[in-house]
């Protein structure tokens, strides 16, 4: 199937939205994408890019200008919290399955995307809040204020909250993970370099990793506990509350938190990955499909990773709906497996009792001496994916 002035309307400027309408503008798509925003923002700080990702925007076109914007990872350090010890470092220049792992400020990485989407000749409508949707054929979306868009495809990339999952799946019922994280960013004033690192403590741990050419450094700082945290990247909070969380943790720690002027608070929740990702001429993308846990900064990879495979699916089809299907075979036993992953991964770093995180600890050690190569391996099912060079 030809996707050659096939109109499509895309809900959602965000990563997995703006990835999304430029890979089905290179198949020569009309596309247009609908923000409910006065302007193309993104809440929040820094990312990860692994190299699952960066091969997709590389393919897009995408690659002298993600290395003007982003830091090229040179490795990742586990460190105790008491005085910064570190427990392990893998190095991702010489043992990962491939050298583009990244980190970006999310609103560098949403500017390229709508720069190159608009190149491409991508519509970007502002201010359009979508008040209904049918799956068709045709697609319809009305919006708030009255207009209606017919198309041909309409692609949910609006988050946790969409619409169009709601369409398709119903309400879900997510639960609150008893987990709550800040996001801040700081100056560099250290000049520490191009490492992420993760500082692990009882119940708690801290990830820093530099951004904007080293500039900034990136804090995301993840606490146990029972009180409820309101869902979203938006919600403000006192700095000093996250200085008291940590007040524990020696190391670079201390000074890193006192730089922190104006932090985020999220409370982390578990939802269901969709069941049905499409329905008629309709389908969701990223978040809206498949929310993850951060704790394998896989959730805008994901996202980009599923805006490659539904237009490849799109293009190989013979028609739309048999596209769609295509589309969620083949990335949901993927997402599913990194969904769990995440799910199980941040109680590694929150080792609360002391001989279990001493054993724990010396047998990271160990490996990351005795097997560097396959320490930094065991998720080369997750970076070394490619799913631009995927068999359909």
């Amino acid at each position: 199937m030809s996707l050659k002035d096939l109109k499509i309307s895309v809900i959602g400027a965000g990563i997995g939205g703006l990835t999304a309408a430029l890979a089905l503008r290179r198949q020569g798509a009309n596309v247009t994408v609908f923000e409910q925003s006065e302007a193309i923002t993104e809440v929040g700080a820094g990312l990860q890019v692994s190299p699952n990702g960066a091969c997709v925007l590389n393919a897009l076109g995408l690659s002298d200008a993600l290395s003007k914007a982003a830091v090229q990872a040179d490795a990742v350090e586990l460190r105790d919290y008491r005085a910064g010890r570190e427990v392990m470092r893998l190095d991702l220049r010489k043992y990962a399955s491939q050298d583009r792992y990244l980190f970006l400020h999310r609103a560098d990485l949403v500017d390229l995307l709508a720069d190159a989407a608009r190149a491409a000749g991508v519509k970007i409508r502002l201010l359009q809040k979508v008040a209904k949707i049918e799956p068709g054929p045709p697609a319809r979306l009305w919006m708030r204020n009255g207009t209606e868009v017919r198309c041909d495809l309409v692609i949910g990339a609006d988050g946790l909250h969409s619409g169009l999952r709601k369409v398709l799946n119903g309400e879900s019922k997510p639960f609150f993970t008893r987990q709550v994280a800040w996001r801040a960013t700081v100056p560099n004033v250290d000049e520490i370099g191009n490492v992420a690192r993760v500082h692990m403590g009882p119940k708690c741990h801290l990830v820093s990793y530099p951004l904007r050419g080293g500039a900034l450094i990136n804090l995301v700082a993840v606490q146990e506990r029972t009180d409820w945290a309101a869902e979203g990247w938006a919600h403000k909070d006192d700095p000093n509350n996250l200085r008291a969380a940590f007040a524990q943790f020696g190391g670079e720690v201390p000074e890193l938190l006192s730089r922190v002027t104006d932090v985020g608070l999220w409370g982390l929740f578990r939802h269901p990955v969709a069941a049905h990702w499409h329905a008629g001429h309709a389908a969701i993308v990223g978040d809206a499909a498949h929310p993850t846990l951060p704790f394998m900064a896989q959730g805008a990879v994901m996202a980009i990773e599923d805006a490659w495979v539904l237009a490849d699916a799109l293009s190989k089809a013979g028609d739309i709906p048999s596209g769609l299907a295509a589309y969620q075979q083949r990335r949901e036993g993927r997402v599913r497996k990194v969904v769990e992953t995440a799910n199980g991964n941040a109680w590694k770093y929150h080792l609360s009792f002391p001989p279990m995180r001493l054993a724990a600890h010396m047998a990271m050690r160990l490996g990351a001496r005795v097997m560097p190569a396959k320490m930094a391996g065991q998720f080369d099912w997750i970076y070394k994916h490619d799913v631009t060079r995927e068999a359909a």
